[in-house]
């Protein structure tokens, strides 16, 4: 049965790919994209809405669907202040997953990073860990978790940190192996199918994938288009 996706974070790296994605699969009659202001062309199947993200009740109007693909993400250096951070990438999921698991979404999305651990030291990784468990405590039919390790792609913004894990997880490639290869990097694209591909085939449970779990996913995911 085709399925209505909702996606927070589209114009991003790997929300632009997912969206793309969505739109070619017949498993999803209609993908519904959150935006702040406009920004994609219309195109079939697609359906961009303008919402206030501080705004519950636009939101509600909003989060209507079958599954929620949550790929929102900025950096402190972006955002300009921890504060500000900690509103893009927990308010903000955690205020849209609040609504949607209230409105009856089955599934929740969520791309996380690797080393996400509420209790961690580091100030990044402590607001995804957190994001995680507040998510998680909503108690979704089904909720998927995606720590992928550093993204590759070609972004429209400059990241020195991204680019700079890319450089030592290439270094160390060969080296990245058995508990350590979750830590090499992973195209950004293979992330979206990864997401896809357990929205469409893990509907249920509580799931968390590393890198190395989320590639072998891909895999199947292209597979699987491939054979169609």
């Amino acid at each position: 049965m085709s399925q209505t996706a909702v996606v927070i974070g589209a114009t991003g790296l790997t929300g632009s790919n997912l969206v793309t994605l969505l739109l070619h699969d017949d498993r999803f009659s209609k993908v519904k994209v959150l935006l702040r202001t406009p920004s994609f062309k219309q195109r079939p199947g697609l359906e961009p809405v303008i919402v206030d993200f501080n705004d519950e009740e636009s939101l509600a109007q909003a989060l209507t669907g079958d599954a929620l693909f949550c790929c929102i993400g900025t950096t402190i250096r972006q955002a300009g202040s921890q504060e500000k951070f900690r509103e893009v990438d927990y308010k903000i999921p955690v205020r849209c997953a609040t609504i949607a698991r209230r409105q009856g979404m089955k599934q929740f999305l969520l791309m996380s990073s690797i080393g996400a651990n509420a209790v961690s030291k580091n100030f990044y990784l402590r607001t995804k860990g957190e994001t995680e468990n507040a998510i998680m405590a909503l108690a979704f039919p089904g909720y998927h978790i995606f720590r992928p390790s550093v993204l590759v792609g070609t972004r429209k913004d400059f990241r020195l940190g991204e680019w700079l894990g890319y450089i030592l997880t290439s270094l160390f490639f060969f080296f990245l192996l058995g508990k350590w290869k979750k830590y090499r990097a992973i195209k950004a694209i293979n992330v979206a199918h990864g997401m896809i591909y357990a929205a469409a085939n893990t509907p249920s449970g509580a799931h968390i994938y590393e890198s190395d779990k989320i590639k072998e996913m891909a895999e199947w995911e292209q597979e699987r288009a491939i054979n169609q």
